[in-house]
């Protein structure tokens, strides 16, 4: 357990009033969990229920009056399906050590990891896919996503760029996408806990059109390229069980094509390659 800082507060510790000596005073731990219940819309009853405790006893952690134990803040934040960074965060404010280590895609220890994502990403292929990091950064990438980055400024391609600003940004592929209004909105959705970069790409979204009177199963991305029009369903994968951090928060994007003249364009891209 990690003693709690004061953040220069040299007040006596114990007095009647004061929080918990074990809580990180620099955190209000009691707030943190209760934004964290509310924000999704869990119960304290339910909470209470998934976590093996009572309402009683959450309603009291929760005041302040109750200090919880290590394995409770382990078992609330699972119970609120929190991800890994977010439950070491949450230790953190009570006081405790993290549980969940985040260790460097380097590190040896993640070398079955990056085995497996090369072996994924090749044999997505003809279709592009590529992997990224919790706020979008470039991991890797097949081949086949050369197709879709055609055109764009070489500073925004690459391992290490940012896939997002690589869809919006003027410089990269948002010329080439034919539904860029439509498209453009489910990627600033998913950029949430990532308030600067969404600052900055919203900036460059054109002002949405009419709405479309019939969108099908899945909005496709429709792009321009040099095999004709490309018409691409995406999907998102990650590693559901991961330990780590850093794994838990990569995620795969694999392009699928949404019509058969799309298919036969990125088996035909392929065969030049």
């Amino acid at each position: 357990m990690i003693t709690a800082g004061t953040c220069g507060d040299n007040s006596p510790q114990g007095m009647a009033g004061d929080p918990p000596s074990r809580y990180n005073r620099c955190v209000d731990f009691p707030r943190e969990l209760r934004e964290r219940r509310t924000r999704r819309h869990v119960s304290q009853l339910d909470l209470a229920l998934r976590a093996g405790t009572t309402q009683r006893h959450l309603s009291f952690i929760e005041s302040g009056r109750s200090v919880p134990g290590r394995n409770m803040v382990v078992r609330l934040a699972e119970s609120l399906e929190l991800p890994l960074r977010e439950r070491n965060e949450l230790l953190l404010a009570a006081g405790y050590a993290p549980a969940y280590p985040e260790s460097s895609l380097d590190d040896p220890a993640l070398a079955p990891v990056r085995t497996a994502i090369g072996h994924i990403l090749h044999g997505h292929q003809p279709y592009p896919a590529l992997v990224v990091d919790r706020g979008g950064g470039l991991i890797a990438a097949n081949p086949a996503f050369d197709l879709i980055t055609e055109g764009a400024a070489p500073e925004l391609v690459g391992p290490g760029t940012n896939v997002y600003r690589l869809a919006l940004h003027p410089d990269g592929i948002a010329p080439r996408i034919l539904n860029l209004a439509e498209w453009a909105r489910h990627i600033v959705a998913r950029l949430g806990q990532l308030p600067e970069l969404r600052a900055e790409l919203t900036g460059y979204l054109p002002e949405p059109g009419p709405p479309a009177g019939h969108l099908g199963f899945a909005v496709p991305l429709r792009l321009r390229s040099s095999h004709g029009e490309l018409r691409l369903m995406t999907t998102v994968t990650t590693f559901a069980t991961a330990a780590d951090v850093t794994l838990a928060e990569l995620k795969l994007e694999a392009f699928l094509p949404a019509d058969e003249p799309t298919a036969g364009a990125l088996r035909e891209a392929a065969g030049r390659r």
